[in-house]
């Protein structure tokens, strides 16, 4: 684990993180959305861009999911079924059982990323997302094995801030 990233993940300071993981994979952009499974609300509190020229993806308040989203977006609704993060090379020639690549194109701009699904208790709580804007990008493995890490230790920070920000029924 490099240790910037693992100092930010120690403190749970996500807002650095963003950042530090941006880095760390030599990304453009990295951005971290949160959802309450009980509710199916989300939002997007933690971006981190490499320049004002890449859109900030960034949601202030919580809001429904569209009903639509698992039919309109292969990678989320895989992300739901809490299967494996996806690792994808370029959006453009990649299959699309894997990913919708009109839909990432209008509302991401993204050419490569890592769609990292924080699962816990069967549910999904979160996408972290690491993109490439421009080009394609290979995931080698040990970037791989790093990112699998990063997503075991995000999971409970995540549920503790859903859990503290959002509407959360309490624990029995």
């Amino acid at each position: 684990m490099p240790p910037e990233i693992d100092q930010f993940l120690s403190q749970g300071d996500l807002s650095e993180l963003m950042r530090a993981i941006a880095e760390y994979f030599n990304c453009d952009r990295c951005f971290f959305y949160l959802r309450n499974p009980q509710t199916r609300l989300g939002r997007v509190p933690f971006c981190w861009t490499r320049n004002s020229q890449i859109p900030i993806v960034y949601d202030e308040d919580w809001k429904p999911e569209p009903q639509s989203l698992p039919d309109e977006d292969p990678m989320f609704a895989a992300a739901l079924a809490t299967k494996p993060s996806i690792f994808v090379e370029d959006v453009q020639t990649a299959s699309a059982d894997v990913l919708n690549a009109k839909f990432e194109r209008e509302n991401f701009g993204h050419r490569a990323l890592i769609h990292g699904h924080v699962c816990y208790d069967n549910q999904l709580w979160g996408v972290l997302q690491p993109c490439i804007m421009d080009q394609p990008r290979p995931w080698t493995a040990a970037e791989r094995g790093i990112f699998t890490e990063i997503i075991q230790r995000i999971t409970p920070i995540a549920v503790a801030y859903i859990k503290q920000q959002s509407e959360y029924p309490p624990e029995e």
